[in-house]
């Protein structure tokens, strides 16, 4: 993970939005440098996460995803009571 906090996703990410697409991305040309080209989305979700000490939590995930090279860079970007 890019984003320094190691989770791993328990089940199914749910309540999936796509909040940009393409050039909407500011990161487009890095990923497009790193991972390859392809129609880049951003996009976000719920999920139930568990920490490396144990602690399993409800969060909202951000990540990028492309058709072919799948999601990339999960990140936590707050966790839901």
């Amino acid at each position: 993970m890019d984003s320094g906090v190691d989770f791993t996703v328990i089940g199914e990410i749910e309540d999936v939005e796509t909040f940009a697409v393409g050039r909407g991305i500011r990161e487009l040309r890095r990923l497009r440098r790193k991972y390859g080209p392809g129609r880049w989305r951003k996009r976000k979700g719920v999920a139930t996460v568990r920490l490396p000490d144990g602690f399993i939590a409800r969060a909202e995930l951000h990540w990028y995803e492309a058709t072919g090279i799948g999601r990339r860079e999960l990140k936590i970007k707050h966790y839901i009571e």
